[in-house]
């Protein structure tokens, strides 16, 4: 997770007090783990809610097991959090937080946070994308990739609110996690060009059925606008749609 998804994913914030509270209840009595991230995807507590305490409007996470860590944690101000409660993604930010005593062990309370975003399965459900009449990505290279080319054109593999993969069997795009790319477009059919910066999560290379090799990219949506995001969506409904139509032998 970014520090800007918080911002990108409002049209699912939870403002309800009684449900914020009941959802940090579920998530520390059903032990879901929690990512504190300190200092972005680069500095990250595992930890978990241990109480929920409506009366302070507090929460008791436990301590990292680092001391280091836990300075960090206290002097990081708003740090966000990512977790999930059967199987459905929240987000949320903490501040506030200090060093305390929880059941005879140390721990870490926080102000509850007063919104959090609640995403639905389907906000981070991959569509595959047609092989026949690909949706493509145009995205500029890295200056090692091809001398004199500024941008390469991408197929996609699937595509979901959270971002695409790409298939680049030529190898040129960056591979190295945390990697953002500016200025990249997502040639959406019949809705348009999404402008979007995208960031590497992962790779694999694929054997393909004709025994050819190519290469898969996951790429995270860093600063779409909602805009962007309302395209993005409607492109995955149709999919949908379009594919629940051949399911049905209807289309």
């Amino acid at each position: 997770m970014n520090y800007q998804e918080l911002e990108n994913w409002h049209d699912y914030e939870v403002e309800s007090r009684r449900e914020i509270l009941a959802l940090l209840r579920q998530i520390g009595e059903k032990h879901e783990l929690v990512r504190l991230l300190v200092k972005g995807e680069s500095d990250v507590c595992v930890t978990a809610i241990l109480d929920i305490d409506p009366d302070s409007d507090t929460m008791v996470l436990d301590r990292s097991v680092d001391l280091l860590q836990n300075e960090r944690i206290l002097e990081g101000g708003k740090l966000h959090c990512e977790t999930s409660l059967d199987k459905i993604r929240i987000l949320f930010s903490i501040e506030n937080l200090r060093l305390v005593e929880f059941e005879g062990s140390p721990a870490l309370r926080a102000d509850i946070p007063p919104t959090l975003i609640r995403l639905q399965r389907r906000e981070y459900y991959r569509m595959e994308t047609p092989v026949s009449n690909p949706v493509r990505a145009v995205i500029p290279l890295p200056p090692s990739a091809v001398a004199g080319a500024g941008s390469g054109v991408f197929p996609l593999r699937d595509i979901s609110c959270g971002g695409i993969a790409v298939l680049d069997n030529q190898l040129q795009l960056a591979t190295a996690t945390g990697t953002t790319i500016p200025n990249c477009r997502i040639e959406l059919p019949e809705t348009g060009p999404v402008t979007v910066s995208l960031q590497v999560r992962n790779w694999h290379d694929l054997t393909l059925l004709n025994n050819k090799s190519n290469r898969r990219v996951g790429l995270q949506f860093v600063d779409i606008s909602r805009a962007g995001m309302a395209a993005v969506q409607r492109y995955i409904t149709r999919l949908e749609r379009e594919r629940n139509a051949r399911m049905a032998g209807l289309a």
